[in-house]
């Protein structure tokens, strides 16, 4: 019979990945675990500084592009920079994200612009960017963050919600645009996790006893949860799973 495991079937060591909003929460844990893993990271944020620190911190290869994907005339411009330092990424983690937290009825212009275009347009973009050299290598991965607001309404995230909708479709569509060609396209839905984006939920102990009542498993996320979700995603084993949105939330939106 045909031996149908194999040892490197999750590994993703040798892959170039770059990982946006790395310099923070979710896109750092990700980013270091790539490192960690064997692959060669670069980490994309507006702080130089504090991504220079996670460089300098992480065990991997690694290295960092300064860039403000908010600026969407700037994303594909960054693309020769991104493949510097490993060459073109296999890899695209769309991490970086904005929640300026605005009541319907008090949303701005500018909040609204600033969240679609960081949120949403940029993951496109950058994507699409990235994708001629993945489709030359026959082989990608693509790797967008969603949210519980991709499916359900909380209270000031009109804008967030509306960004995180359409990451969920998005997926699908790109994934409808790039599979056949070894791409394959995926959403990760983080539940509540302690990140920078978090923060007024977890500085309030009954706010945060509150989601954690609301999973399965009667806690919030620690970001070592993550890890091993990204990782399938990122690997061979995910060869044959694509336009999906995996919600990591303890079971959060199963009740």
């Amino acid at each position: 019979m045909k031996t149908l495991y194999r040892p490197d079937l999750f590994s993703v060591a040798g892959r170039i990945a770059c990982v946006t909003g790395a310099s923070s929460g979710i896109g750092r844990a990700i980013a270091s675990a790539l490192a960690e893993a064997g692959a060669h990271v670069v980490g994309v944020a507006r702080r130089v500084g504090v991504l220079e620190e996670w460089c300098d911190e992480v065990d991997g290869e690694t290295a960092v592009v300064a860039a403000d994907l908010s600026n969407t005339a700037e994303v594909e411009a960054v693309t020769a920079c991104i493949a510097q330092p490993f060459g073109a990424p296999d890899i695209l983690i769309n991490a970086a994200g904005i929640n300026p937290r605005e009541p319907a009825d008090t949303v701005t212009t500018e909040g609204w612009r600033i969240t679609i275009d960081l949120n949403l347009a940029a993951p496109f973009f950058l994507a699409r960017a990235l994708v001629p050299a993945m489709r030359d290598k026959g082989w990608g991965r693509i790797v967008n963050l969603a949210s519980l607001q991709s499916a359900r309404a909380f209270p000031a995230g009109l804008a967030y919600g509306a960004s995180k909708g359409g990451i969920a479709q998005l997926t699908r569509a790109m994934a409808e645009a790039w599979s056949r060609d070894g791409i394959a396209v995926n959403a990760i839905a983080p539940g509540f996790f302690p990140t920078g984006l978090t923060a007024p939920v977890f500085d309030d102990p009954t706010l945060a006893a509150k989601h954690a009542a609301q999973t399965c498993i009667a806690r919030n996320g620690v970001l070592a949860d993550l890890v091993g979700p990204a990782l399938f995603l990122c690997s061979d084993a995910a060869d044959y799973v694509t336009g999906q949105v995996l919600y990591v939330d303890g079971g959060y939106t199963a009740k």
